[in-house]
This record gives C-alpha cells, structure tokens and sequence, in this order.
C-alpha cells in the first residue's frame, strides 16, 4: 500500500527481514510503503536527503505501468541533484 494515496498494488517481494517501526524514530526517514498482508515497512524515504527506498520489486507488477510513481519520484530527484 502507498501510504500517501493509500493505492494498492501487486508486487513481487521475498525477504526474510523486516524494518521495525521504532527503529526509524530519529532518523529523518518515513515509511512510504507497507505490507497488506502483515503491515511491514515496504518502502521509506528521507525527509532531509534524496533517498528513497523499497523492499520489493517495483519493476515487478504485471502491466504497463508497474510501480510507476516510485520510478517517477526517484528520477525527479535525480533532475533536482542534477549540475548543468
């Protein structure tokens, strides 16, 4: 689930390790992204820096336009880190 819009997706994921809630506290990082099924932490991104994360596969959903907004997020960073 993308927590912003609370749209939801079909992804393709395997982990065997989870970030803990309490563990983000202080860190500048929030939690973008999470599980359906068991509420995990799915996706983070920093409030101070750009850096953007996910623990699952955003190429990975069937269709045309897979996770497109993390892709579109990420490279909007990119153009704003960006030297001419």
């Amino acid at each position: 689930i993308e927590c912003a819009r609370g749209r939801g997706f079909v992804t393709s994921q395997n982990h065997g390790y989870a970030v803990l809630d309490e563990s983000l506290e202080r860190t500048g990082l929030e939690i973008t992204h999470r599980n359906l099924g068991d509420g995990s932490v799915e996706g983070l991104k920093s409030r101070d820096m750009r850096v953007v994360a996910v623990q699952y596969h955003p190429e990975g959903a069937p269709g045309p336009r897979d996770d497109d907004r993390f892709f579109e997020e990420f490279l909007s960073m990119c153009d704003e880190g960006a030297t001419p």
